[in-house]
């Protein structure tokens, strides 16, 4: 049976060549990187290597560059240390976060009493910077936590824009930005954002670590105690042949993105020109259709299927080996509506099944074809 793989926005394969670093590091390099001596001391020159090379790929300083073990840890140390430590009385968000944010204002809402506003959303949950500038001039002390793609619709926040009006009204900035790093170039001098969270696994690198990027005069504080590692920033032993890992992932993300944005670029809207193709009435979700307001790199689909087929639509694209999901990874094996569709679409649209498909530079033409013939199939059936 064929196997293809289109849930790349959940979890990426591993590069060979990051799967070659990491196996040498993991034969030559495994002293502890807090021991003194000379094994102790070669990791932690890699350790040293690995957080310089990264932050020079968004223009910050290393002492910016917090380790930790992927995206949802960093949300979480930005957003509670905000609370915790930095005087926030009020986070501003949107109803569409990844639930690594979500379920973390709530909590915190739940633990300091701080105010949570949303940010209004069209129809195609673009965020309304009217309102979120509305919200700002009303609020005391604030951070505003908007991702920079959003994960399930592929939706780009104007982040520069977002960030800049921060600044201007005194709030503090965190996006939640694992689907953009890799894919996209940020440049934090020029943006003045004060937090973002990144993970490995998004692009072609190992699960299981990531990292926060934090302004060095925010003063963040730890969120895990325990050690001194990470300059106090986060205790515990690093995972030195992950972090090597992450470093050579994105070194070769960000060597090849023009050519590798091209490559998927013309996979996406290839699909979706076959889908239209077979599937006339066919649907997209948010701005995913869109190249110049969404990510190349995923597209949600809106099915013509009858709502009492949907609940086996998984099933029978995994019967047939295609790979792909409803929404985020994260929630899956749950019987509700993603969060993100419920919230942007009305109730008519949310009857017919939606699927997230989502790409990598491994995307061919061939296994695309072989996608839309099985929909077409699976629909006419």
């Amino acid at each position: 049976m064929k196997q293809v793989y289109l849930d790349n926005a959940a979890t990426t394969a591993l590069r060979p060549e990051v799967i070659n670093r990491m196996t040498e590091v993991l034969t030559n390099s495994y002293g502890n990187a807090s021991s003194t001596h000379s094994f102790g001391r070669s990791s932690k020159a890699l350790l040293e290597q690995c957080r310089k090379n990264i932050a020079g790929y968004f223009n910050v300083s290393a002492s910016e560059i917090v380790f930790t073990s992927g995206g949802t840890e960093a949300d979480n140390l930005a957003l509670r240390s905000a609370v915790r430590d930095l005087d926030v009385t009020e986070i501003i968000t949107s109803k569409i976060e990844h639930h690594a944010v979500l379920h973390t204002v709530e909590q915190l809402q739940q633990e300091y009493n701080v105010k949570l506003s949303f940010v209004e959303l069209d129809e195609l949950g673009t965020v309304n910077y009217t309102h979120l500038e509305h919200l700002l001039k009303n609020s005391e002390k604030a951070i505003v936590s908007l991702m920079h793609v959003n994960n399930e619709i592929g939706n780009i926040l104007d982040i520069e824009h977002v960030a800049k009006m921060c600044k201007e009204n005194d709030a503090l900035f965190h996006s939640d930005c694992v689907q953009s790093v890799g894919h996209f170039k940020l440049d934090l001098q020029q943006i003045p954002i004060d937090f973002f969270a990144a993970s490995a696994h998004k692009f072609h690198g190992p699960k299981g670590v990531g990292f926060c990027f934090f302004r060095k005069e925010s003063g963040l504080k730890p969120l895990i105690f325990g050690g001194e590692q990470e300059r106090g920033h986060r205790a515990g032993t690093e995972a030195i042949h992950n972090i090597v890992g992450m470093d050579e992932a994105l070194k070769i993300a960000y060597t090849n993105i023009e050519v590798e944005r091209d490559k998927m670029s013309s996979i996406k809207t290839y699909f979706i020109d076959q889908v239209r193709k077979i599937l006339p009435t066919v649907g997209f979700n948010g701005a995913s259709e869109d190249n110049s307001k969404s990510t190349y790199t995923l597209v949600n689909v809106c099915l013509p299927l009858d709502p009492s087929k949907a609940p086996m639509l998984q099933f029978q694209l995994d019967l047939k080996g295609i790979a792909c999901s409803r929404g985020s990874a994260c929630q899956s094996g749950s019987s509700q509506q993603s969060h993100v569709l419920t919230e942007i679409l009305d109730d008519e649209k949310l009857k017919h099944p939606s699927v997230r498909f989502s790409f990598s530079v491994f995307t061919t033409k061939e296994e695309i074809d072989y996608t839309v013939n099985v929909l077409k199939d699976i629909v006419n059936a």
